[in-house]
């Protein structure tokens, strides 16, 4: 065998073995999947995501700011309010009371959202 031969052999058996370790140390997502934790809300490309999030009574909401500016999350209600949130700032609320909170930003009134407590 020449060593060109060895080589190609070589690299035939250890491409597929990289390949699996690249995909069980980086597990591909489906398209649009979040990467967010269940209890979280991205608040990017001035949309919040996701638009509505159904959580179980005496959760912890965070809001997680992405964008480059600056957001206010503001129950329509009064029930909560943050400060601006700068990027990458976060702000926490707990849901106590079942209902249904509709929330946005008081900075850009048109960035809506709801949280739905059961």
């Amino acid at each position: 065998m020449t060593k060109k031969h060895v080589f190609l052999s070589g690299m035939v058996l250890m491409l597929p073995i990289a390949f699996a370790m690249v995909l069980v140390l980086h597990p591909i997502r489906a398209k649009g999947e979040s990467t967010a934790s269940p209890l979280e809300v991205q608040v990017d490309n001035f949309t919040f995501g996701p638009a509505t999030l159904t959580v179980p009574l005496n959760s912890t909401v965070t809001w997680v700011n992405k964008d480059d500016l600056p957001h206010v999350i503001a129950s329509n209600d009064g029930v909560f309010k943050s400060k601006a949130l700068d990027t990458d700032d976060k702000y926490s609320y707990t849901f106590n009371k079942a209902g249904t909170y509709a929330y946005f930003c008081s900075i850009h009134p048109k960035m809506v959202g709801t949280i739905v407590v059961k």
